[in-house]
């Protein structure tokens, strides 16, 4: 497969980093290297450092960095790995850090990956193909009520006890081993007005199974606090993400970062001595133009947020 990816919200990610010529920047999403290749270009005297969990976007990201490759170094790991990937570079500090949540489009096109809902395939989802746990173990080893939780916390699936039993009955006879099998059973599950409406059913069930074999929410949890306390003095986080969830852990480490103080308000002073370590680039997060959208309408559910390291 050939990894090609559209950059989202591009412009606006380099705005928000405010590359410079001498600086040190991680990409910790590294994908088809469309942000990076930009960020590279960018830089003279400067280190890009690319991360990704998935090596055939690695192996793709080295041809498109071809040009910048004497300032570029690329690691095969997961960005929540982040403070041990600086520590092993021997690299204290950074001055801008990107990380573009989610599944790239050509994770999402190659029908051999089974995140994709539209066509048939095994069902795997790992973004890191050499990591053990796949969806086929997920749906058809986890027990019914674990299925309920995930696909009503990862997924806001509001008929997660429905889809959880139809899982439950179905891989009592067989196991469900591809990707429309899963769909199928979703669909036996729900009532035709949910069948009815716009969005795919099984879309949310995929994201929930999705970031419980990746274990998203938590890697995003922990990268947050990592990547604050790695920036340099003035350096930029910027945060892409495509799912409220996401976006919810993403917005309250940065408001948390930059509020400081965490004494109850009734205090007359402060006793905690914590200060603001960021300042708020973002107040609001930045979405796509209509422009973009038209060009690739997978960017409509993309937000960016972004800080600066006081």
């Amino acid at each position: 497969m050939e990894f090609q990816h559209k950059s989202v919200l591009l412009s606006q990610c380099l705005e928000a980093l405010a590359v410079k010529p001498d600086g040190i920047y991680l990409d910790g999403t590294l994908g088809g290297a469309g942000h990076s290749s930009q960020i590279a270009k960018r830089l003279t005297t400067g280190r890009l450092i690319g991360v990704d969990r998935d090596e055939i976007a690695l192996c793709a990201a080295r041809q498109r960095l071809a040009p910048y490759m004497d300032r570029v170094t690329l690691v095969h790991a997961n960005f929540q790995d982040l403070d041990r990937i600086l520590q092993d570079l021997g690299i204290p500090a950074v001055d801008g850090i990107l990380l573009d949540l989610g599944v790239s489009s050509p994770q999402l096109d190659d029908g051999q990956r089974g995140f994709s809902y539209m066509e048939d395939a095994p069902l795997d989802m790992r973004m890191d193909r050499s990591a053990g746990l796949t969806a086929f173990e997920v749906v058809n080893t986890w027990p019914r009520e674990e299925l309920r939780r995930i696909l009503y916390a990862y997924g806001e699936e509001r008929y997660a006890p429905q889809i959880a039993a139809a899982i439950a009955r179905r891989r009592a006879a067989a196991p469900i081993s591809t990707t429309l099998e899963l769909v199928d059973v979703i669909r036996s599950a729900m009532p035709p007005r949910a069948l009815r409406e716009k969005q795919h059913p099984a879309k949310r069930s995929f994201q929930a199974i999705r970031i419980a074999v990746n274990d998203e929410l938590t890697a995003v949890e922990r990268v947050m606090g990592d990547a604050i306390s790695r920036l340099a003095p003035r350096g930029h986080l910027a945060v892409i993400t495509f799912h409220s969830l996401e976006d919810r852990i993403v917005k309250n480490a940065m408001q948390d970062a930059a509020k400081g103080c965490t004494c109850p308000p009734e205090f007359p002073v402060c006793v905690c001595g914590k200060k603001p370590q960021v300042k708020l680039l973002t107040r609001k997060p930045v979405t796509a133009s209509r422009e973009e959208l038209e060009d690739n309408p997978r960017a409509r559910s993309a937000k960016l947020r972004a800080c600066e390291k006081l």
